[in-house]
């Protein structure tokens, strides 16, 4: 009995193809990375990043302490000074979040949280920045967008495969489809790329305070001290973060290299104090 599906199958692929080129173009992150991205504006972007932040400070404590507040706003303030243009009109909001987990984040829109657990292995002014930098270094790069057309992308082709599984062999063929789909896109297509925007970010975020007047060797020291914090880990092909060995070594090749953006930066008045 013939069901259609050799017939159905081009078709489907080819119009899920078609609506991918249509919504994505390929540009390139600060690095020279060709990225996919697209189908989200940037307006869109903010205001998902504005609302994302709005649910985060309602759900969580924020530090009422002034000095933790001021610290990190005067960090982050050192940072954005040495954006790209089209972020210069950017108001940079910031909190502070009283949670004893060492992390913190940057949001499309200019929106960077940190939690106080963050100021357990940043020690100084320099190692906050390599953290911070770190974040933007991702707003910067475009990571969220190119993130969303990945998503976007997996799920559509999800639904494709499930369609032409239940078309061919039931509605549980096609449910088992998607569930191990889904498991398969997040291992071996989601989870790379963002272990290869996390080690672009490293690289971003130390030029960039290193550009701003803090010490790039820093980075090393930051991510030294996060690795000493870390009781055991996942293996590095189910994390979304770089392994921290690989991590350090990294930061320590290109440490060297920004010494001479540091003092420029120095030399030129970019002395951040921000305690």
């Amino acid at each position: 009995m013939n069901t259609g599906v050799p017939a159905l199958k081009p078709l489907l692929l080819g119009l899920v193809i078609t609506l991918l080129v249509s919504a994505c173009a390929t540009t390139t992150s600060p690095t020279g990375r060709r990225q996919m991205v697209g189908g989200v504006s940037q307006a869109e972007l903010d205001q998902l990043g504005a609302k994302a932040f709005a649910e985060t400070k309602q759900k969580e404590k924020i530090s009422s302490d002034g000095r933790q507040n001021a610290y990190v706003q005067c960090v982050v303030n050192a940072l954005v000074a040495q954006l790209p243009p089209q972020y210069q009109g950017v108001r940079w909001e910031t909190a502070v979040f009283v949670d004893a987990e060492p992390n913190a984040f940057a949001l499309p829109g200019g929106k960077v949280g940190v939690n106080t657990g963050i100021f357990s292995v940043a020690k100084n002014q320099d190692q906050l920045a390599a953290v911070i930098g770190h974040e933007i270094g991702h707003v910067i790069s475009r990571h969220h967008e190119e993130r969303l057309t990945r998503q976007m992308g997996a799920q559509t082709g999800l639904a494709v495969l499930g369609a032409l599984a239940g078309a061919a062999y039931g509605d549980g063929a096609a449910s088992t489809v998607n569930q191990l789909g889904g498991a398969g896109a997040q291992a071996a297509f989601l989870l790379p790329g963002s272990r290869t925007q996390e080690s672009e970010a490293d690289v971003v975020g130390q030029r960039l305070m290193a550009e701003a007047g803090f010490d790039p060797a820093q980075a090393v020291n930051l991510w030294q001290n996060m690795m000493a914090a870390s009781a055991g880990r996942s293996p590095q092909w189910l994390s979304t973060h770089p392994d921290p060995a690989n991590r350090i070594r990294e930061l320590q090749r290109d440490a060297p290299a920004l010494t001479g953006v540091f003092q420029q930066a120095q030399a030129a008045g970019r002395r951040p104090k921000c305690g």
